[in-house]
Parts: structure tokens; C-alpha cells; sequence
């Protein structure tokens, strides 16, 4: 009995000074923070759980529109340019990087608030909520930015108020003419809307007008100065599915002309210009003039295909077209005149040979220089060449008889031979061909250019 009085006293001291210890510990926490134990919880995380109740995000259905049913959800919209990246004409396309924001109002979304003040969210609560299904008319690709997290802020005010920013990049079909390349101005539109919704469902607009639309003034492209930024809307109809809000976000470029009076215009105009040094060089230099005429033909051609090389292949005439196919003209047209000197000179000498090698004709009893240049068949110098010739004796009566005969067939032949060659004695010299083509080839393309820049100018 005593032994086991004696144990049942051991545990139950153990068990006060277990109790004592605790007491102790707890004691030098109360000491420590100053404030009881169950005071200490995360204020952040009850915030936290405000909010989402607040929101009410699980007590609606969010792939219904807000007043679904009701009247149209008005949604504003404004943009924020953040660059024009690049234009390109044989893609006709162009890509611009942009700040989208939409406003609207859901009631679901209001929550109650003492100071007003909104709350603001990333892109993980998009997938939560009811958005507005904007996309890009016209569009061939276009990416929302991810670096480092989504680009996409929603900001909620207590009133049920949202707005929605998102940071995209897009590129999208731009009609251009070039009609008039490169002294062109080209109008490319980015088209705004609603993929799913309606007019009777939803309906978008600028919010502040014109205003609506801010770029940032330090944009520039290399071959395009951009003169005007303006917004536009309208109605779309498909056939199927009805009409659709559109907002226009329009632009005008105007190319600069510089870089191609450069690389184009200038190189063209030289060598037409080098074509025409042939027509000073001695045509019976053919080696020098066939080359040179050559040479500025392939240089020609290659500058064509080069500018064509850039562009899509459009089926209608550019400008640039023109000025280059009319300096083709004129550098193979420089070609062809020497071609034609060279042939000419070819036929006058083959009939300068052919009459020094025909037969005196009969003399008359009159000198052999009166002769010939009475028919004016032979030059003055090839009759001081035939001076040592000897005449036979010849009677009286026959004198006069010859004389009369010859008179008459020397000016029947003179006659004829006037009459033939006098509409190609210009021709037939090819001194003066060269000589007018040293001014009707350069005043011809002067009067080119100046109408062509008074036209596209």
C-alpha cells in the first residue's frame, strides 16, 4: 500500500511541474510580443479574401454578358500608339505595336467601398469575368506581350466600372497603290471589332472622339514620314451574321524620295547621258561605240530589274516605271542611230567605189573637167585626178553632133539624179545625223523630265 501511495505521488508532481513549465513558456511569449497569441494573424491575407469576396466572382455566370438579354453593352475604346514598326510593299502589310484599353460597366463586378477607390488586377482574372471579344479586321498574326508576365491590366471601381489594357502588337493588310511609286502617299486603316457580338448585343466606340487616338511623337520610319493620325467608325455587315460596330484607326504615309533619286533616278538619268558621248566619238570607231552604246543597255536593265526586284508585281504601270522604260528608250535609241550612221556610211562608200570604177562618159571635144562636173558625177577631186587624160581628134561635124547628144543626156541624168537624192542628201551625211542627234536626244529627254516632274511632283 505504501509503494503504491508512494508512485501515485511522483506522477502527480511530474504532471504540476509539466504544467508549471508551460505556464513559464507561454508566459515569456506574452512577455516577449506583448499581445496574446491569437492576435497574431496575416491582416494581408484576410485583405486578400476580402477582395474576392468582395468581387463576388463565384456567384455569377461570367460567360453571359453584362444586362444580358437587355439593351447593347456600350464598351469604349482608346488607343495608344507605341511605335510603327515597319511597312512593307511587297507584303503590303504593316506591323504597329499599341496600348488598347476598353471600357465598360458590369453591375456584377461592383462591391461596396467608404473610400472610392478601385482595385486593380493582372491578367489572371481575365479568364474569370466577362470580357469584351475585340479582334483585328485584316489582321495576319498579332501577339498580346509576355515579358516578363502578360501584358494585361484590369482595373475594377466600386461602381462596377472595368477597365482593360493590354499591350499588343499587330500586323495587318494595307491596300496600297503605287501607282504613282515612289512619289506616292499611301492610307492604311486598322480595323477594330467585335467577333461574336452584335450591335444589339454590344456597341463600340471611341470614347473621346479624335482624342481617343495618342501616338508618341518620337515615331519615324526610314522611307515614310507619317502626316496625319485619325479615328473613324461604322457599321460592318456580314451576310449571316448581321452588323457589327468597326472602329477605324487610319494613318497617311508619304514616302521620301530622296533615297531613290539616289539609287534610282540618278543612276538612270547618267546613263542615258553616257549614251549620249557615242555621238561625239568618229564613226568609224566601231569597237568604242558599239560598247559603250552595249554597256549602258545592260546597265539599264539591270537597274529595272533591281526596282521590280522590291516590289510585288503589280499588273498597272508605276511611275518609276515610266522614267526608267523612257531612259531605256533613249540609251537603245542612241544604239540604233549609230547603227544607222554605220550603215549609211557603209552604202555612201560602197557608191563612191562603184563611180570611181565606172567609165568615163563622152567628152564632146570639151575638157574632161567641164565633163565631169557638168553631169556632177565626179568631185573636183577625183576629176584633178584623171587632168593627164589625152583626147582623140574628132572632126568638126561630129563635134557639134556629139556635143548636142551629150549636152542632152548630161542634163536629162543631172536632172534625175537631183530629183532622187536631194531628200536624202541629209541622210545620206552622216556627219549631220550625229550632229542633230548631239541636240535633239538631250532637249527631247530635258522635255521628258520636266513634264514628268510636273506631273507626279
Amino acid at each position: 500500500m505504501n509503494a503504491a501511495f508512494l508512485l501515485l505521488c511522483v506522477s502527480l508532481c511530474g504532471q504540476c511541474g509539466k504544467m508549471k513549465l508551460g505556464v513559464r513558456r507561454t508566459s515569456v511569449q506574452h512577455h516577449h510580443h506583448g499581445t496574446p497569441l491569437f492576435k497574431m494573424l496575416d491582416e494581408t491575407k484576410t485583405h486578400q479574401l476580402k477582395s474576392d469576396h468582395l468581387l463576388r466572382v463565384d456567384d455569377h455566370d461570367f460567360t453571359m454578358r453584362p444586362a444580358f438579354a437587355g439593351p447593347a453593352v456600350p464598351v469604349g475604346v482608346d488607343v495608344q500608339v507605341e511605335s510603327l514598326d515597319s511597312i512593307s510593299e511587297v507584303d503590303m502589310d504593316f506591323t504597329m505595336t499599341l496600348y488598347l484599353r476598353h471600357y465598360w460597366k458590369d453591375e456584377r463586378l461592383s462591391f461596396p467601398s467608404k473610400t472610392n477607390k478601385s482595385m486593380t488586377f493582372d491578367g489572371r482574372l481575365v479568364k474569370k469575368i466577362w470580357v469584351p471579344d475585340v479582334f483585328f479586321v485584316h489582321s495576319k498574326r498579332s501577339f498580346i506581350h509576355d515579358t516578363t508576365t502578360e501584358n494585361i491590366m484590369i482595373r475594377v471601381y466600386p461602381d462596377g466600372h472595368v477597365l482593360y489594357s493590354l499591350r499588343v502588337t499587330v500586323t495587318s493588310a494595307c491596300n496600297m497603290d503605287f501607282s504613282r511609286f515612289p512619289l506616292d502617299t499611301q492610307t492604311c486603316t486598322l480595323e477594330l471589332e467585335s467577333y461574336a457580338y452584335t450591335d444589339e448585343d454590344l456597341m463600340l466606340y471611341w470614347k473621346s472622339g479624335d482624342e481617343s487616338l495618342s501616338t508618341d511623337d518620337k515615331i519615324s520610319l526610314s522611307q515614310f514620314l507619317i502626316q496625319k493620325f485619325h479615328t473613324t467608325s461604322r457599321l460592318a455587315f456580314y451576310s449571316s451574321t448581321g452588323w457589327y460596330n468597326r472602329l477605324y484607326i487610319n494613318f497617311t504615309l508619304r514616302r521620301h524620295i530622296f533615297f531613290f533619286l539616289l539609287q534610282t533616278y540618278f543612276p538612270a538619268t547618267l546613263m542615258v547621258m553616257l549614251s549620249w558621248v557615242s555621238f561625239w566619238i568618229d564613226r568609224r570607231a566601231v569597237p568604242a561605240r558599239v560598247s559603250l552604246g552595249i554597256t549602258t543597255v545592260l546597265t539599264m536593265s539591270t537597274i529595272i530589274t533591281g526596282v521590280n526586284a522590291s516590289m510585288p508585281r503589280v499588273s498597272y504601270i508605276k511611275a518609276v516605271d515610266i522614267y526608267l522604260w523612257v531612259s531605256f528608250v533613249f540609251v537603245f535609241l542612241s544604239v540604233l542611230e549609230y547603227a544607222a550612221v554605220n550603215y549609211l556610211t557603209t552604202v555612201h562608200d560602197g557608191k563612191d567605189r562603184k563611180l570611181r570604177e565606172k567609165p568615163l562618159p563622152c567628152t564632146c571635144d570639151i575638157s574632161h573637167t567641164r565633163t565631169m562636173l557638168l553631169n556632177d558625177t565626179y568631185s573636183k577631186s577625183d576629176v584633178n585626178g584623171l587632168a593627164g587624160y589625152t583626147q582623140a581628134p574628132v572632126s568638126s561635124e561630129d563635134k557639134q553632133e556629139h556635143m548636142v547628144v551629150c549636152l542632152s543626156l548630161a542634163n536629162e541624168a543631172t536632172a534625175a539624179k537631183k530629183k532622187t537624192l536631194r531628200g536624202f542628201r541629209i541622210i545620206q551625211n552622216t556627219h549631220a545625223i550625229d550632229a542633230y542627234s548631239r541636240m535633239i536626244f538631250p532637249g527631247a529627254f530635258i522635255f521628258f523630265n520636266l513634264i514628268y516632274w510636273s506631273v507626279y511632283c
